[in-house]
């Protein structure tokens, strides 16, 4: 029997991106083992893997937990596990899984893989962390069997600092998103009828909508300062998600001196987002640094409009005229293209539909024929 090892930092990585990838496995007749901090806690975790393991890892990479306790745990699992493959994401995770498995990579079966969810050094990105990061990245790729890189700008940077040699650097577009379960034919209009009458609004009213977790990369006061400047009190804003309590704290603070508490809604964690994205006029998202995002694929998979900062992944994403592009921080920018999708309905419809066309290659069926394909080459090699 084949064995898997996937490796997070936390529990959520797991249950937000990687399900499909367990599932699909284990169907295979893979044994399917997970490892993250408080795993053995998670009761969705728990049901789907085979076995889980705990391992005292923290998100701050600076914490001395990650390197002076992790390293052991992560080898003895391995060793006793005899995995075929070690699959690590999330930027903790994999630097100190692969660093823990160096020595073992050279003497027993196991291959390590990594995929990168978006690399923390960046075009735009400050020069002395880029370099700092860009570093690492180096240094760990030497401990590194096959990097997964999901967007166009990651995998010229892999490329360039030849991070891996080139035939063991793979692109693939994200980590998939099931295209028949986000369908506007599955969602109601009944359903509609109810987010809207939740949050208050008319089925006439413009909604724009963010799905994303409160951290200033995400730069929600963006989008509250450029609805501000469309001084229009029947456009209202939804923020789907959770996130750190004083910022959501220095939002709303935002909002109440702007004028705007009225228009601009928190929902907090939703199960229902694609009835959501449904319900809204356009998905918004104005980060400063993305991998592939996931909000932004499901609304092109429902057919809603977009607008994005001109970043990696969001241009990834948006490209083909399927969404409008500003650039970071630009306000004006960002209030002028929501005027442009509330006015323009009949030409936002199009970009919608035109985003799901180009949606194929990033359905879930063909990333994991993607990984499918990886993982017997790498255990062939």
């Amino acid at each position: 029997m084949k064995k898997i090892l996937m490796v997070t930092t936390v529990p959520v990585t797991l249950r937000s991106f990687l399900f499909p990838f367990i599932k699909h496995f284990r169907s295979q007749g893979w044994l399917v083992d997970g490892m993250a901090c408080g795993i053995s806690e998670d009761s969705q975790c728990l049901k789907i893997f085979d076995n889980v393991w705990d391992v005292d890892l923290s998100r701050n990479p600076l914490d001395p937990r990650n390197f002076l306790w992790a390293p052991n745990t992560i080898r003895r699992i391995v060793e006793q596990g005899q995995y075929d493959i070690v699959h690590v994401h999330t930027p903790v995770a994999a630097l100190v899984t692969r660093y823990s498995l160096n020595n073992l990579r050279k003497s027993s079966k196991v291959k390590v893989i990594y995929t990168a969810h978006g690399f923390h050094f960046h075009v735009g990105g400050n020069p002395l962390t880029n370099n700092v990061f860009r570093t690492m990245e180096k240094l760990a790729g030497a401990w590194t069997d096959y990097l997964i890189v999901i967007n166009h700008e990651d995998e010229k940077a892999a490329n360039q600092y030849r991070f891996l040699p080139p035939e063991r650097i793979r692109y693939m577009p994200g980590i998939g998103v099931d295209i028949n379960n986000y369908n506007r034919q599955q969602v109601s209009k009944t359903d509609i009828d109810r987010v809207r009458q939740e949050i208050g609004i008319s089925l006439a009213d413009p909604l724009l909508l963010a799905v994303a977790e409160f951290t200033p990369n995400k730069r929600h006061k963006d989008m509250v300062q450029a609805l501000a400047q469309l001084k229009r009190t029947d456009v209202h804003l939804a923020f789907a998600g959770e996130g750190l309590p004083a910022f959501v704290d220095e939002i709303k603070q935002l909002i109440d001196e702007l004028g705007v508490k009225s228009q601009v809604h928190f929902l907090g964690y939703r199960s229902d987002i694609p009835t959501l994205i449904c319900s809204s006029t356009a998905v918004l998202l104005t980060s400063k640094r993305e991998g592939l995002p996931r909000s932004i694929m499901e609304a092109l998979c429902l057919e809603t409009p977009v607008i994005g900062t001109a970043i990696r992944g969001i241009s990834d994403l948006l490209a083909d005229e399927c969404g409008l592009l500003v650039k970071v921080g630009d306000i004006q920018a960002l209030s002028d293209a929501m005027v442009w999708i509330i006015e323009h309905t009949s030409e936002a419809k199009i970009m919608g539909e035109r985003g799901r066309k180009r949606m194929s290659d990033y359905d879930i069926n063909n990333i994991l024929d993607l990984h499918t394909k990886l993982y017997t080459e790498a255990l062939n090699r």
